[in-house]
């Protein structure tokens, strides 16, 4: 009966780990990308359209090239707007300032012309529409900012992984070296009957 040493593939080990570790990365951070698409787009589905009716609204800051909103469009109702003025008026003159003097851009007012209303307050009358965050949409966003934070593990990761590859790495030389004779130390290898 003739004994021969079994196949040891020992230096792939660590780079089947790493490698694997890799595509699992990449498949987890493509679903993310997907999951994270669809909860946007289901997010826009989500909002309410909402109408206010205001009077006498004074803009944000002076209406010049540059444009303001009135006060009663916070930051957080600007999603979508469409803003409808009824009438505006210099604050300080209280000079009706025709609609020809001015665009309007996603509720933001424009001055558009220089005919003594630029850098001026004005006070609005009007209407505008935007959407609304609901429940829904509130816990759509907070779903997909918490998928999409996961990708910031990625790196710690794949950190991790490159030291256990290293490790293994180490632990596989040093038994070779032992298997060698190298050391002075005798060791005796696997074998199977052929």
């Amino acid at each position: 009966m003739r004994l021969r040493p079994l196949k040891q593939d020992e230096g792939v080990v660590g780079l089947n780990v790493l490698l694997s570790v890799i595509v699992m990365i990449f498949v987890i951070g493509f679903l993310v990308m997907i999951f994270a698409i669809m909860g946007g787009e289901i997010q826009e589905e989500t909002y309410d359209s909402t109408t206010i009716s205001f009077t006498n609204s004074t803009t944000s800051s002076v209406v010049n090239d540059t444009g303001a909103y009135p006060t009663i469009i916070s930051a957080d109702r600007r999603l979508n707007c469409v803003l409808t003025l009824t009438q505006a008026l210099n604050s300080t003159t209280s000079d009706l300032i025709h609609a020809d003097n001015y665009t309007i851009t996603n509720c933001l007012i424009t001055n558009a012309t220089d005919y003594g209303y630029s850098n001026q307050v004005w006070n609005t009358t009007g209407s505008f529409t935007y959407d609304a965050n609901s429940s829904a949409t509130n816990a759509i966003f907070d779903t997909t900012t918490e998928i999409a934070n996961v990708t910031d593990w990625f790196g710690i990761i794949i950190v991790i992984t490159a030291m256990v590859v290293l490790i293994l790495l180490t632990v596989i030389i040093i038994t070779t070296i032992r298997g060698s004779g190298m050391t002075g130390t005798s060791s005796s290898g696997s074998y199977e009957s052929a």
